[in-house]
């Protein structure tokens, strides 16, 4: 028997690849000589670099000194596999590079992934791939098409600052300096959001205050984003507004898509293109996926119905275990899923079941596969 375990992270709680660890863990207490194939999954957020490395081993990481989110330098890595680029966004401009007190975004910039494209096109790269979750920043990807050699300018004839504070200020764009390469490279937007870029459920309300703004900066901030897609539209000719899911990691995927030419994908579908997935699940005769949570939201575009969806293909019964289910989760069923587990197993408080998630999805999953035995 062939297992493929091929789980998401549990967020806020464990790595993906520490619950691909702990799912195997469980099947080899019950099954201790079944073949096991472990391919952790990322929808573009902290730990897609790890990730994509850990399911592809040819991937060659290197080390940066970029800009950080407010400023200072900071270590980052990002990955090459053949004209190929991976960038996590998050080594750059995360969110978790910040203390909780220092956070504002109105300051915070994306300037080094753009500083990390660039390294990857001297290195080569042609295509450039960058998971996008985990930002710190609220600034339309503006950092980074500056560190591209973008210009935004305003009403003084000077170039805006970093942050997202600035963006009300562009009067005019010129991307005539823009890096010449960028042109000649394909882009690809690795996230698995659906937000527009500005209103009610666009990137400053819906995750500014993630970031560390409360709502009187919320509202500029929104503001902000309003007036440089105004100025795109006026320079470059793109309505970014009515693109879904522009208001990803603070608008980087608008910014991207009006000046870059990037596409933007579900961060299963890049890491199925990336890992082979498709051909390594039709080999296997048991899926284990899995999310923190599973609910009615599961069904648009999250990993495990990704990976579900490929395996039902060729008929394979897939397993989630989960950190918790929660209204409607049965939805799953009609996707492809035929069993989800949750970890616990007995009433606990939550903050007990994430601190011990590593054991309790292993002993999740050998309580699954002993039922399977009987």
């Amino acid at each position: 028997m062939k297992i493929l375990v091929a789980p998401n992270s549990f967020k806020g709680s464990c790595s993906a690849i520490n619950v691909t660890n702990a799912i195997e863990k469980g099947i080899l207490n019950m099954l201790p000589y079944v073949s096991i194939e472990k391919i952790p999954l990322s929808d573009g957020g902290d730990g897609f670099l790890q990730t994509s490395k850990f399911a592809n081993r040819q991937i060659k990481i290197y080390r940066a000194r970029v800009t950080g989110p407010l400023g200072k330098e900071v270590n980052a890595h990002y990955g090459i596999l053949g004209d190929t680029a991976i960038i996590e966004m998050a080594q750059a401009s995360g969110l978790h590079l910040i203390a909780p007190e220092k956070r504002n975004p109105f300051f915070t910039t994306t300037y080094g992934t753009g500083q990390l494209i660039k390294l990857a096109l001297n290195r080569g790269a042609r295509k450039i791939i960058i998971g996008v979750g985990g930002s710190a920043t609220v600034d339309g990807g503006a950092g980074c098409l500056q560190a591209l050699g973008v210009k935004f300018i305003k009403k003084n004839g000077k170039e805006i600052g970093f942050g997202g504070r600035e963006l009300s200020k562009i009067s005019r764009i010129d991307p005539a300096g823009i890096e010449p390469r960028v042109k000649d490279t394909e882009f690809i937007i690795a996230c698995d959001v659906q937000n527009p870029l500005t209103g009610s459920r666009g990137a400053a309300y819906i995750y500014g205050p993630q970031k560390g703004a409360n709502p009187g900066m919320v509202k500029i901030l929104d503001e902000g984003l309003h007036n440089y897609a105004r100025v795109i539209k006026k320079d470059i000719g793109m309505d970014v507004e009515s693109i879904k899911g522009g208001g990803a990691a603070g608008g980087i995927g608008a910014g991207l898509v009006a000046i870059a030419g990037a596409k933007l994908k579900k961060g299963i579908k890049v890491i199925a293109d990336l890992t082979g997935l498709g051909e390594r699940i039709k080999k296997a005769d048991l899926v284990i996926t899995g999310e923190g949570k599973i609910d009615n939201q599961t069904i648009y575009g999250k990993a495990p119905i990704g990976v579900a969806k490929i395996a039902k293909r060729y008929n394979i019964p897939v397993v989630a275990i989960c950190g918790s289910t929660g209204e409607g989760y049965e939805a799953v069923y009609k996707h492809g899923i035929d069993v989800v587990a949750s970890i616990m197993d007995s009433p606990m408080e939550i903050s007990r079941a994430m601190k011990e998630a590593d054991f309790l999805i292993e002993k999740a999953t050998e309580r699954f596969f002993r039922r399977m035995k009987q």
